[in-house]
């Protein structure tokens, strides 16, 4: 049955203080979990805000929460939720969002995760309805501008969709996990996911820069780094998508070409357009800052990385460690497929390269689970893989 708009229609955003206390008191006195989305404006802002939040719960109903419009003041919103359970799919998402404006939760079930553990092979909030409910949601605008004012109709019912089959959703998952005998394993990943911490800023993130491997010396790389950084400066004050101010390919392009003047500059692809022009001054800059720069304070064109380098080159760079690899992989997959799992959600594949990379001492079981341990996994994930892991490191340095 294909769903265009809500059961129970789409109602107005709440804007006001007032609409806020109501819809709180509303979503106190309802029963049970409470289903909770949020839409950004990621390809068009440079911040990761939430520009609507939208939140379903039986006996009080869907609520589109504007907190723009509030002013990011919705104390009682807070208030009201303190003690529930929310619903999220792909909750990770969202949850830095929530957490900028007060929104913490005390429980969690994410119905994309659910649904990996589950065994599903496509998780997407569409499919999962589709596949257990039965239902197919009219999808459309997850991508699109919702700092906009006023936001279209055909938006908000499309948000208020996301929360309409929420619950439901989750009861199905929970019930296919119950009978896999795989509910704990959630309950312990979604307790994880709610208690992680903020993921630490990159260290270099201009490096990240797509199309960078074009650019050879460290003069250009600095260029690079000029030019990004600028960028960013430029975006935050803005508050435009970085990719919008200048895109990546042209930070490149620039950095390869090293024009010296405006008028090289402003000869380059997108360089010449008229928005460009008109920060001209900006890049170049950047670009002279790069140029008069000392050697010693270049980039280092192959910087040392926190971690083990890419497995791809674990044959030349050490063949043992590239056997370990190898065989923990194997071992890994089998577990995997015996329990219908994603292998990356039975461990987390940067933390087997790690264990790989720099095994313990001791092959025994209890060594390898802690470092297991120490590295994050959780209890369901150590006791279904050390004593596999344990055998195929150490089948692997025999």
């Amino acid at each position: 049955m294909l769903l265009t708009e809500p059961a129970e229609g789409t109602p107005d955003v709440v804007e006001t203080h007032r609409a806020l206390r109501e819809a709180a008191d509303a979503l106190a006195a309802g029963q049970g979990p409470v289903a909770v989305d949020t839409e950004r404006a990621s390809g068009y802002r440079y911040s990761q805000r939430a520009y609507l939040v939208q939140l379903r719960r039986q006996g009080a109903g869907t609520f589109l929460v504007d907190p723009v419009a509030l002013d990011d003041e919705i104390d009682p919103l807070i208030e009201a939720l303190a003690d529930t359970e929310w619903v999220l799919h792909a909750a990770s998402q969202d949850l830095p969002c929530l957490a900028e404006l007060g929104l913490r939760p005390a429980r969690l079930f994410d119905t994309e995760l659910a649904g990996r553990l589950a065994g599903f092979e496509r998780v997407a909030l569409g499919t999962l309805v589709e596949l257990l409910l039965g239902y197919h949601l009219e999808k459309g605008h997850g991508a699109a501008d919702w700092s906009r004012r006023p936001l279209p109709q055909d938006w908000l019912d499309y948000a208020a969709l996301d929360v309409e089959l929420l619950v439901p959703l989750r009861d199905a998952l929970e019930e296919e996990l119950a009978e896999q005998g795989k509910l704990d394993w959630a309950l312990e990943e979604f307790e994880a996911l709610r208690t992680a911490p903020p993921a630490p800023p990159r260290a270099e993130p201009w490096r990240r820069t797509s199309g960078i491997h074009r650019v050879r010396s460290p003069r250009g790389l600095a260029a690079v780094r000029a030019v990004w950084e600028a960028r960013d400066t430029l975006a935050r004050q803005r508050d435009i998508a970085p990719g919008r101010v200048l895109p990546d390919a042209s930070i490149v392009q620039a950095a390869v070409a090293a024009p010296a003047t405006e008028e090289e500059l402003i000869a380059l692809p997108v360089f010449r357009g008229r928005a460009q022009r008109r920060i001209a001054d900006v890049w170049l800059r950047a670009l002279r800052t790069a140029a008069r720069m000392p050697k010693s304070e270049l980039p280092d064109p192959s910087p040392a990385h926190d971690g083990p380098p890419p497995p791809n080159r674990w044959g030349d760079r050490d063949p043992a460690a590239a056997a370990r690899l190898s065989a923990v992989r194997t071992a890994l997959a089998t577990i995997a497929e015996a329990h219908r799992l994603p292998v990356e959600n039975l461990l987390q594949p940067e933390l087997v390269r790690r264990t790989c990379w720099r095994p313990p001492a001791e092959l025994s079981a209890e060594a390898v689970g802690k470092v297991l341990r120490d590295g994050g996994a959780r209890e369901w994930q150590i006791e279904l893989t050390v004593d596999a892991l344990a055998q195929a490191l150490t089948d692997a340095a025999d």
